[in-house]
């Protein structure tokens, strides 16, 4: 589950990780008044509003057919209320979001760190995430923060650090200290960035985050480290210990059919494709999705129905894959181990006559625990229904559905 900058910065703030400070608002005016709240706290007549999408490269997106940024600095309570005027009820665009681009339904009114001072200020990157190859945490870290972060890892990688964290004994102090030096911080900053990274971890452990993106890391000029931006992921297998933070999840920010399938316990991702897939068991469903591909199609979707596949959701599986305009055929794999395949066929049957007019062929693959059976149920159901045993058969089925 991904949250929003705003969100993120208030739940690093409860394990002492120092952040940008800001005012989330989601109407023009209430801007201005943040706006003034930060200046008075702060002394400060410079802000920055910062529309709050989940996606990256908000700094160099553009709101559709203008030339408003997704990140921009204010000087003013008139050209803050202007800035989040122009990104309110906007599509923000970025290198992530692909054209079609997010609605901006808020955004963060922020007060500004590049403030002047003794010392200059300095922008480096820093993230934690699962390294499944090593088992292990790995924190990345550079020198080279900021919007062209992508560019460094391409262009030279050696500028990109690794730290690995054993989980059974966690982030050590010399490795939060060798963080710091890497980065070639000294004095008080030196040890304010071990603080830094120490609660940082701590919270991407205590939080049960599946990635914490931090870019940039700021260094202000009176050596302070503070986050000024955040991208934070939960691992949703975790939130059973954190039903707190399931109240933060935004639905709107995520794909309208995959919040559908969510609401049957269906594993469903959308993709590009012209072949929509119903499967029970992810390792079946990525072979399925071979075999399209094997067979001239393409994956529409990936749907992992589970192990109790019955007819409501095999129902709902139809109903969210019609929704899909690219799809011109539908294959159905079950496997009969947990599940009976004849059940299966009479959910397929009864969800085809529930939902009625399917135009796009549907190929039906079962095997496994009275598949015989089933293929029967099929046959003699007098629908539009093609009835396959083995992978072979169906993805001849497929090559022609999609000829």
């Amino acid at each position: 589950m991904n949250l929003h900058e705003y969100q993120a910065k208030e739940l690093l703030k409860k394990y002492n990780v120092p952040v940008q400070e800001g005012i989330p608002v989601d109407r023009a005016d209430a801007a201005e008044e943040a706006y003034k709240n930060l200046k008075v706290q702060f002394g400060n007549n410079f802000a920055v509003v910062k529309a709050q999408i989940h996606a990256g490269g908000r700094g160099k997106g553009k709101i559709q057919g203008t030339e408003q940024r997704g990140v921009a600095v204010g000087k003013s309570a008139e050209e803050i209320k202007t800035i989040a005027s122009n990104l309110l009820g906007g599509t923000l665009v970025t290198i992530q979001t692909g054209e079609a681009g997010k609605v901006v339904n808020k955004v963060l009114v922020a007060q500004d760190v590049y403030y002047p001072g003794p010392n200059p200020v300095k922008e480096f990157y820093l993230s934690i995430l699962l390294d499944r190859t090593k088992g292990q945490n790995v924190i990345m870290y550079s020198t080279e923060g900021g919007m062209d972060i992508e560019e460094v890892a391409h262009n030279t990688p050696d500028k990109i650090f690794k730290e690995w964290v054993h989980p059974s004994g966690g982030l050590q102090g010399f490795q939060a200290r060798k963080i710091a030096f890497n980065l070639g911080l000294k004095g008080e900053a030196f040890k304010n960035c071990v603080k830094f990274v120490t609660n940082l971890y701590n919270a991407y452990v205590g939080l049960d985050c599946a990635m914490l993106e931090i870019n940039p890391l700021f260094k202000t000029s009176d050596e302070k480290i503070i986050a000024v931006d955040c991208k934070m992921g939960l691992d949703d297998n975790a939130l059973m210990r954190h039903p707190e933070l399931e109240a933060l999840r935004d639905i709107s920010e995520e794909d309208p059919t995959e919040v559908e399938a969510g609401k049957y316990n269906l594993n469903f991702v959308k993709l590009d494709g012209n072949v929509g897939c119903m499967v029970n068991g992810a390792g079946l469903a990525m072979a399925t999705m071979d075999m399209i591909k094997l067979s001239g199609g393409e994956p529409a979707n990936f749907l992992d129905v589970g192990g109790t596949a019955n007819a409501t959701t095999v129902e709902a599986g139809f109903r969210i894959i019609l929704k899909d305009p690219k799809v011109k055929a539908i294959c159905i794999n079950i496997f009969g181990g947990i599940v009976r395949c004849d059940r299966v066929a009479q959910g397929v049957i009864d969800a085809y006559k529930s939902i009625g007019n399917i135009t796009v062929p549907i190929i039906v693959r079962l095997q496994g625990t009275n598949a015989e059976e089933a293929k029967k149920l099929i046959e003699e159901s007098g629908l539009k229904v093609q009835s396959a045993i083995l992978l072979s058969e169906a993805a001849a089925l497929v090559n022609k559905a999609v000829a």
